[in-house]
């Protein structure tokens, strides 16, 4: 199913259903990915609807009236397909829960009770928090995500040089294979590998990986824009 397919459905059917429909028709891959984004559904002529709220569009780039959707969607990469298997609907001021308990939720879901393989978290920066980047870890999978600019790390040991992304030198090596550093309040000795990604010819990413055995910069930026395309 595709995620126009998911959204069209949202006010009809709940996840669970969604669930029903799409179960039986995933091709599994040992080596899938678990992506999570966001949609929102232009709603601004119709405000009364009561999930509706004012919050930013990326395909609008800008704030627009809409339904907030959270998508979990299961990417088989080998054979180029995917299927919405999940989703939740923003709605802070009904059930108080932020984007990052909604895509939390949804993983544990996911890996307790749908139980399909899979090794690698997509996500992007909006998710990518201590929290849920060492909850990930935990589970034993990898996550692939941007960090903001301002994000503050330490790439040379000392914990008192943490200094934002944006800052960092990087040799050619580097730039090449990525470079270990430290987030800061990551606890103790835990890291992550960071690759430094041209998007385009004004746009760089940051992309933090807990994968260590990743080397390639090029397989990053193709692994990260199997999220783009979803």
């Amino acid at each position: 199913m595709t995620k126009s397919t998911a959204i069209s459905r949202v006010k009809s059917a709940p996840p669970r259903l969604l669930w029903d429909n799409v179960k039986n028709i995933i091709e599994i891959n040992e080596n899938a990915y678990l992506v999570f984004d966001d949609t929102v559904i232009d709603k601004r002529y119709a405000i009364e609807i009561e999930t509706t709220k004012r919050q930013y569009s990326g395909k609008e780039h800008g704030v627009i009236q809409g339904i907030g959707l959270i998508n979990c969607i299961y990417v088989n990469h080998a054979v180029g397909k995917f299927w919405v298997v999940d989703y939740r609907i923003y709605d802070p001021d009904r059930d108080g829960k932020t984007k990052i308990d909604h895509v939390t939720e949804m993983l544990q879901n996911f890996v307790y009770h749908k139980g399909l393989p899979f090794t690698t978290v997509l996500m992007d920066s909006w998710y990518a928090t201590n929290k849920l980047m060492l909850y990930i870890d935990d589970l034993g999978k990898y996550y692939y995500c941007p960090l903001k600019r301002n994000r503050l790390v330490d790439d040379k040991g000392k914990q008192e040089d943490y200094k934002r992304i944006e800052l960092l030198s990087w040799d050619k090596e580097e730039l090449t294979s990525g470079k270990i550093v430290k987030i800061k309040k990551f606890p103790g000795a835990k890291k992550v590998k960071l690759f430094r990604v041209t998007v385009s010819t004004d746009r760089t990413d940051f992309i933090a990986t807990n994968d260590f055995s990743q080397n390639s910069t090029d397989i990053v930026q193709k692994v990260c824009k199997v999220r783009l395309y979803c």
